[in-house]
């Protein structure tokens, strides 16, 4: 799947394993992923067999989710897709705005592998015939596709100095990894949906801090809507990253959206990420989440993304400033009504809080 800041890939374990628990004492049917992002968990609890709602703000979010989470393998399956992505790969490639920003003006992808991205994407709608989860499918292959010969160190606030060995390589598209069943992608914003949904479980991941995921995937936002935005910096990045912020990155607004948010949530569980990088501490967390009930805090060590692991450059490749930290310490909150579920997850070792 696609490189992601914040992906949960390595702690879906963790993560899973907390809610298959919780699935043991109190059965749930069905979860909401309020900030479903790369789409990763929302895919995870619907493999688990939950009926999930994945909601985003970001229209390239909507596409993972529509693809990981809504779409139906057995409506949608190999057979059918194998053969559009074949014909997709042998379109001749195209130089228009997308290689001439993404690939020469700036160099997130080599041209080569450019050129062919923007052939596949001009024929991606005629492709789907107004299908609009087809639509989703053949965007997240392509996403995928050129995730995989980007250089970038896996955010695209910038790139690399040097093209990355990987983006020599050939843009391939595959089969996305659907599950058979049903689910639902929503866009919207969180706070402005969250009192309209219900579900046994809700999953939120916030942003933690500053940083904008428009800002740091905009080259998706844009492959997905493919509407030659007016772009800044070197980075050519969309404009609307300068004006569209979440009062999540704000460190003077965040404590009121958390606690709007929590407030208007209807569930019987609450699973929440966090980390130490994030405007809140673990207290300031427990506090806002002890009107739930009973609450249990969970922490593990985890490696920071590769580009905070190398290091700070300038536009000459020269190293500049020192890395602080290369690991953070992930946080998984547990909020819930259920008396037993405090009771088991304590029993194994996991600190209880005020309820």
């Amino acid at each position: 799947m696609v490189k992601y800041i914040g992906s949960k890939r390595a702690l879906l374990p963790w993560i899973t394993g907390v809610v298959e628990q919780i699935n043991a004492i109190n059965p749930l049917r069905d979860a909401v992923d309020l900030f479903s992002g790369s789409a990763r968990v929302g895919h995870a609890l619907k493999k688990l067999g939950l009926f999930v709602t994945s909601n985003d703000l970001h229209t390239y979010a909507l596409v993972l989710a529509q693809t990981l989470v809504q779409a139906d393998r057995v409506q949608y399956p190999p057979e059918r897709i194998q053969p559009m992505l074949e014909r997709l790969l042998r379109l001749r490639g195209k130089t228009g705005w997308f290689t001439r920003t993404y690939c020469q003006e700036s160099r997130f992808i080599q041209p080569h592998n450019g050129t062919r991205i923007e052939a596949i994407r001009a024929r991606i709608e005629p492709e789907a015939a107004g299908d609009e989860i087809l639509r989703a499918i053949l965007l997240f292959s392509l996403i995928i596709a050129a995730d995989k010969v980007d250089s970038t160190t896996g955010i695209q606030m910038a790139y690399l100095k040097r093209w990355a060995p990987r983006s020599y390589g050939e843009l391939r598209l595959e089969y996305p990894p659907l599950l058979p069943g049903q689910g639902t992608a929503l866009q919207a914003d969180a706070l402005e949906v969250a009192s309209g949904l219900q579900a046994d479980l809700f999953y939120l991941d916030p942003p933690y801090n500053q940083h904008s995921y428009l800002g740091n995937y905009h080259l998706w936002e844009t492959l997905v809507r493919w509407d030659n935005p007016q772009t800044y910096g070197v980075a050519r990045k969309r404009t609307e990253v300068q004006s569209r912020k979440s009062p999540f990155n704000s460190r003077r607004e965040a404590r009121g959206a958390m606690e709007k948010l929590l407030g208007s949530l209807q569930a019987k569980h609450l699973v929440m990420s966090f980390n130490n990088e994030g405007f809140f501490s673990t207290k300031e967390i427990e506090s806002m989440l002890k009107e739930w009930g009973y609450v249990v805090r969970m922490s593990q060590t985890h490696r920071r993304y590769v580009g905070a692991r190398i290091g700070i450059y300038n536009p000459q490749g020269q190293k500049v400033g020192r890395v602080s930290h290369t690991e953070n310490q992930e946080y998984l909150f547990v909020a819930t009504h259920c008396k037993k579920v405090y009771q088991v997850l304590r029993s194994r070792g996991m600190r209880r809080l005020a309820s």
